[in-house]
């Protein structure tokens, strides 16, 4: 068999920067590909941050930003998750990946490909195994969280933020309207019910509840009308921003899952 490529995983995001660093820990060579002005919002467990500040850190695992054509290189030194940007995944036909995972969340089919590797994965709504994907790991909080999917689709998006401490849709912020966002609190803040935590082209961010900010996008971002730009953890200081959430590591449990499958079935159908 020739050496596996790596892991190319599409989008530094919360959710799958913890299936990122599970994958980097567990002895796959991951790379991620992001954005040029990633969307990411709890910005202190993306690796995501790369591409703002050139290294970001996810439970001391580092990452740390490369060009597309210094990923090889990157991947030979080891010891750190190569972050590219590459918002359109050119570089897979080149690095010829073992498996895909297609983490930006975006709900609805965009341009993954289930030819783009031996395994293709995508987390939550979106995907439907067997068409778009060979893989679909459940992003619903519930008894399925984190299953892996491999024929047919995960729980439809409810556009209901999961509850914490009784708050749902209040403890997202959001863009009052389309234009540049400007954080005027930072991520492990204390805010207060109506106080400013940013603004989008001026027109202010105001916090609905009291709580922890975890997370908040970065500065020069341009956000879309009602876009999330920001998340209130109502439980204050019993939360630690810099940790990955119990809903992160069960998603990259499934991930991890579904490429150990994935792995096991390609030994079984090579002839001795």
């Amino acid at each position: 068999m020739r050496p596996a490529g790596p892991v190319l995983v599409r989008g530094g995001g919360e959710l799958v920067s913890a299936a990122a660093r599970l994958l980097f820990l567990s002895g796959f060579q991951v790379v991620v590909l992001e954005r040029e002005a990633p969307l990411a919002v709890r910005r202190r467990v993306c690796f995501a941050e790369a591409v703002f500040r050139g290294a970001a850190e996810v439970e001391e695992t580092a990452g740390r930003l490369v060009p597309v054509s210094g990923i090889r290189a990157a991947l030979e030194k080891g010891g750190f998750v190569p972050v590219v940007v590459d918002p359109d995944g050119s570089c897979a036909a080149e690095l010829g990946p073992e498996a895909l995972v297609d983490g930006r969340m975006a709900k609805s089919p965009l341009d993954t490909r289930i030819d783009q590797a031996a395994l293709v994965v995508g987390l939550g709504p979106g995907f439907v195994a067997g068409r778009h994907v060979h893989a679909v790991v459940e992003t619903q909080r519930g008894p399925c969280l984190g299953r892996v999917i491999w024929s047919g689709a995960a729980e439809a998006d409810t556009s209901v933020p999961s509850a914490v401490a009784g708050h749902t849709e209040s403890r997202v912020l959001r863009a009052p309207r389309a234009g540049i966002f400007r954080g005027r609190r930072r991520i492990g803040d204390i805010v207060q019910v109506d106080e400013t935590v940013g603004d989008v082209d001026g027109i202010v961010v105001n916090a609905a509840i009291a709580g922890l900010l975890r997370g908040l996008l970065a500065d020069g971002v341009v956000a879309g009308a009602g876009m999330k730009v920001g998340d209130i953890d109502p439980r204050g200081r019993d939360v630690d921003p810099s940790r990955v959430s119990d809903k992160g590591r069960v998603i990259a449990a499934g991930v991890l899952e579904a490429l150990r499958v994935a792995r096991v079935r390609a030994v079984a159908s090579v002839p001795p």
